[in-house]
């Protein structure tokens, strides 16, 4: 039998648990509190804090949590309201469900131009540049933030232009129109195509639709309750075997697990 097992009578080597664990707790506060935060202190059982009540309102009912999710990394404030106005025409809100500004697409769109997605991280972006074919897509040397910066300065000066007034200002008719000039190529600029700028927004707004929120579009995976899309589920064996199952979505957020 190993010696551990053995039981020893009180008084002839044993330790009360209560007290070991009263000398950490007082070693910890002799220490200043450091021990505790270590190795040692996970051998402490303390009770949990209290979270913190949240917030009241003047009408007292509990305040929503700030998102702190919802700040620019990129756009300056004006660039930041023609994209939303522009994507909310694109991907307007109807009886189907919420619009592209609901939805914080223009959010998802100014966190992916401060990232690696702007800097056209991952593209092959070095000389010669030719001017490919429709369906070959960008060919050039600027970066997707640079395309966009001059697409929404035209914008602006498309608008300020032909209704001497500034994009957002205008009634969503005249918005339209203003858009399918890009669409078109009706509307000609020297440093890019105008119409490749609308596709990237175009994309970049059903991207930012309906992808995870993580991204920091699909609001509260409205997106995906829209279309019925179960986003990202872990497993579907419990359901694979029966007739069709609607499930609430799911974001990469539901996976994490509390320690």
């Amino acid at each position: 039998m190993d010696p551990s097992d053995k039981q020893q009578e009180p008084g002839k080597g044993s330790v009360d648990g209560n007290s070991r664990r009263k000398f950490l707790v007082n070693s910890g506060y002799a220490l200043g509190g450091l021990v505790v935060g270590g190795a040692l202190g996970s051998l402490i059982k303390k009770k949990p804090a209290a979270e913190p009540a949240p917030p009241k309102t003047d009408e007292g009912t509990a305040a929503e949590p700030k998102n702190y999710n919802r700040a620019l990394m990129f756009f300056t404030q004006e660039q930041f309201r023609i994209v939303e106005s522009a994507t909310e025409r694109i991907f307007p809100e109807d009886e189907a469900g919420p619009g592209a500004k609901s939805l914080g697409v223009a959010f998802f769109i100014d966190h992916q131009l401060a990232g690696d997605w702007g800097f056209n991280g991952r593209d092959y972006m070095s000389p010669p540049f030719f001017t490919g074919e429709m369906t070959q897509g960008y060919q050039g040397r600027l970066k997707r933030r640079e395309i966009f910066e001059i697409g929404l300065r035209e914008l602006e000066n498309y608008s300020m232009t032909k209704f001497q007034d500034s994009f957002v200002a205008l009634t969503g008719e005249q918005q339209d129109e203003l858009l399918k000039g890009f669409e078109s190529d009706e509307v000609k600029l020297t440093t890019i195509s105008a119409s490749s700028f609308f596709r990237m927004l175009r994309s970049s707004t059903l991207e930012g639709a309906y992808s995870d929120p993580l991204y920091g579009g699909n609001m509260d995976m409205n997106g995906w309750k829209m279309r019925g899309y179960p986003g990202n589920q872990m497993s579907y064996l419990s359901i694979i075997e029966k007739d069709f199952t609607k499930l609430d979505p799911s974001s990469l957020q539901d996976h994490l697990v509390s320690h």
